[in-house]
Order: C-alpha cells, then sequence, then structure tokens
C-alpha cells in the first residue's frame, strides 16, 4: 500500500525557513513522479514542485515561479523521504502543503491528477 505522511510544518515569521518532510512507504521513488502542493484558504491547489519519474527519462526539478529562488525539493532515497526546503518564507505561502506521488512517465509538470496523497502539513507565516 502507498502511503505518504508530510511533517514539518508550522508558524513561522517572514523571511524564515522550514523543511518539509514526505515519508513514503509502499513504493520506490524511482517508479514515480513526486510532486509538492499546496492550498491556502479559498483558493485551489497548486503545484509548488515536483520532479518526475527516473523512468520518464528527465532528471529536472520543476519550481513554480513563485518559489523559484526560495524552495529546494531534494531526496534522500535511503530513507525513502524527500524535503521541501522552504527559505524567506512570504505571509502568500501560507497552505497546506501535500505531497503526492504517481506512476505516470509524463513531466512531473504536465500530470493532471496524480494517484497518490499524503494527508498535508499546515505552514503558516505570519508576524
Amino acid at each position: 500500500e502507498v502511503q505518504l505522511v508530510e511533517s514539518g510544518g508550522g508558524v513561522v515569521q517572514p523571511g524564515g525557513s522550514l523543511r518539509l518532510s514526505c515519508a513514503a512507504s509502499g513504493f520506490t521513488f524511482d517508479d514515480y513522479a513526486i510532486g509538492w502542493f499546496r492550498q491556502a484558504p479559498g483558493k485551489e491547489r497548486e503545484g509548488v514542485s515536483c520532479i518526475s519519474s527516473i523512468k520518464s527519462g528527465d532528471t529536472s526539478t520543476y519550481y513554480e515561479d513563485s518559489v523559484k529562488g526560495r524552495f529546494t525539493f531534494f531526496s534522500d532515497n535511503a530513507k525513502n523521504t524527500v524535503y521541501l526546503q522552504m527559505n524567506s518564507l512570504k505571509p502568500e505561502d501560507t497552505a497546506v502543503y501535500y505531497c503526492a506521488a504517481d506512476r505516470s512517465l509524463r513531466l512531473c509538470r504536465y500530470i493532471m491528477k496524480y494517484d497518490y496523497w499524503g494527508q498535508g502539513t499546515q505552514v503558516t507565516v505570519s508576524s
């Protein structure tokens, strides 16, 4: 059974940092695209960052424009865990953050619907 469990959310002041973790079980990263998404109150869920399945042949990491240069997506395959390092946080980054996985071989930013989702972790950026 595929499971994703996020952690690391919290309350941070503008300009601060947080590191989100997504521990995966039931699958290996090589076979899946992995994405970080967020949903702010009253807004639609949006993609933040993602990596495609290794089998897709794409090794790049995608970042949504508003987080480029501030967020970093990386993984620890030995721990079957992916991370989202978030620096220079802004109030507009406040949202519930989710990680998701999908077996599609498409480039991750073009996957319309990820199959597996974590429960989400709240990030609040406020002074």
